[in-house]
């Protein structure tokens, strides 16, 4: 695998994070899961998104697991859908403002409201629901500019993998703002899309669940990704080669 993931707990995560937040730095943040880390190697794009992002979590157990047995250590899976809940309730503590770009306008709107029954004082500045297809160069420059607009520091971006790791190197700069690629989080915490249940998550299986309840939509996804995924493991174990880093891995 050609990405690197960062070895990181959920508090040196959230702290880090935050920090950021409130220095209002620019930064990106990209969660992976075995699809972007497998699609990556074929995906210079990808790999360069999530090679130069501030923090790649493991998002999915695989990943987690295998940074775990590399390092001798355990090593917990930081996902998007949590991360959003941890940082929407800090960020409601500290007065810092938010965003959400992605996903559907109805769900947005479900969003917003289901946090804001959570968190009465989160400070929601800004919500998109850009179009499903490809972008205009003005269209890009008009929703980069309402997000630096908006005033928000930490903005939580739903496109899906790879485009929101791509749109977040292009956009950071011209948002200013710590920049959070979380995948289908808006639709699980809006209550749009079932998340498979605590135990499915526990045993890792929660990409069974997903795919149970979206098989049409994710089957090839899956049967391509994780196969390819368990050949580059049997390649490690195999012949015991493999990248490594102080502080990032696979």
């Amino acid at each position: 695998m050609s990405s690197w993931i960062d070895v990181v707990d959920w508090e040196q995560a959230t702290s880090r994070i935050l920090a950021w937040a409130e220095a209002r730095e620019q930064r990106t943040v990209c969660l992976c899961n075995v699809h972007s880390v497998v699609t990556a190697d074929a995906d210079p794009a990808l790999r360069d998104a999530i090679n130069s992002a501030d923090l790649a979590a493991p998002d999915g157990h695989p990943v987690a697991w295998l940074l775990g047995r590399r390092r001798r250590r355990p090593q917990p899976r930081v996902n998007g859908p949590d991360l959003t809940v941890k940082l929407c309730q800090l960020a409601a503590a500290r007065d810092l403002p938010i965003a959400f770009y992605g996903s559907t306008e109805d769900s947005l709107a479900r969003l917003r409201e289901a946090l804001a029954s959570q968190f009465p004082r989160l400070r929601v500045v800004a919500t998109i629901s850009p179009p499903f297809r490809a972008l205009s160069a003005s269209e890009l420059d008009a929703y980069g500019a309402q997000l630096a607009g908006s005033g928000a520091a930490l903005v939580f971006i739903g496109l899906g993998c790879p485009k929101q790791e791509i749109w977040m190197a292009a956009n950071r700069a011209k948002v200013g703002a710590v920049l959070l690629g979380v995948g289908a989080a808006f639709e699980f915490l809006a209550g749009t899309v079932r998340r498979p249940p605590v135990w499915m998550r526990r045993l890792g299986l929660e990409w069974l669940g997903r795919l149970l309840a979206e098989p049409r939509r994710l089957w090839r996804r899956y049967l391509v990704t994780n196969t390819l995924y368990i050949a580059y493991l049997a390649r490690e174990f195999l012949f015991k080669k493999r990248p490594h880093g102080p502080n990032r891995d696979v």
